[in-house]
C-alpha cells in the first residue's frame, strides 16, 4: 500500500499542476505591459500614418541633426571617442562616421560616436524636460541603414518612418522619468 501511494503522488501532483495551468488559460489575459504596448505600436505604425506636417518637421530634424553632428565631429571629445572606438574595438567597415570619409565602424560604435558628435556642442534639438531626441535616434537609424544590403536599403519614407518611431518611443519613455510631472500638457 505504501508503494502504491508513493507511485500515485507524482501522478496526482502532475494532475494538480495541469489543472492549475488550464485554469490560468481560462482567465482573462493579464494587463498589457509597457514593452508589449511599445511592440504593438512599433509593429502597427505605417508610413501612411505620417502626416505631411510630421514629414516636413522630421526632415528638418534630420537635416539639423546631421549638421550639428558634422560640426560636432570637429570637437576634441568626438576625436577622443572615435580614437578609442577605432583602437579598442577596431574598425568594422560597416557604418559611416560623421565628418570622416572612409572611416567605418560597427553599427553600434558608429551610432555611439555619431551620437557623441551630435551632442558634443549641445546644439542638438531638445524637449522639456531636457532630452535630445534626434541625437539619440538618428545615429542609430543611420547605422542600421548602413548595415543593410544594397538591395534592402530603406526608402526615404521608410527611413523617416523609422526615425519617427524612434522619436515617439523616446517620448513615451520620457513620460516614465521622474521629470515627467514637469512635461507641459
Amino acid at each position: 500500500m505504501f508503494k502504491l501511494q508513493k507511485t500515485l503522488r507524482p501522478i496526482q501532483t502532475a494532475r494538480r499542476i495541469h489543472n492549475s495551468a488550464v485554469e490560468v488559460l481560462r482567465r482573462s489575459a493579464p494587463e498589457e505591459t509597457v514593452t508589449a504596448s511599445f511592440g504593438k505600436f512599433i509593429s502597427g505604425v505605417k508610413s501612411e500614418h505620417l502626416s505631411s506636417v510630421v514629414l516636413h518637421r522630421s526632415k528638418r530634424m534630420v537635416l539639423d541633426s546631421v549638421g550639428v553632428g558634422l560640426i560636432g565631429s570637429t570637437t576634441e571629445v568626438f576625436e577622443m571617442v572615435l580614437q578609442h572606438c577605432k583602437h579598442m574595438y577596431g574598425p568594422d567597415h560597416v557604418s559611416s562616421v560623421y565628418g570622416r570619409r572612409g572611416v567605418k565602424l560597427s553599427p553600434t560604435l558608429a551610432a555611439f560616436v555619431n551620437g557623441v558628435a551630435t551632442h558634443s556642442m549641445d546644439f542638438d534639438d531638445t524637449w522639456h524636460p531636457a532630452t535630445h531626441p534626434s541625437g539619440a535616434v538618428l545615429p542609430a537609424v543611420l547605422a542600421l541603414s548602413d548595415m543593410m544590403p544594397a538591395s534592402r536599403k530603406p526608402s526615404g519614407l521608410d527611413f523617416l518612418l523609422a526615425f519617427n518611431v524612434g522619436i515617439e518611443i523616446q517620448g513615451r519613455l520620457m513620460r516614465f522619468s521622474n521629470e515627467a510631472r514637469n512635461i507641459p500638457k
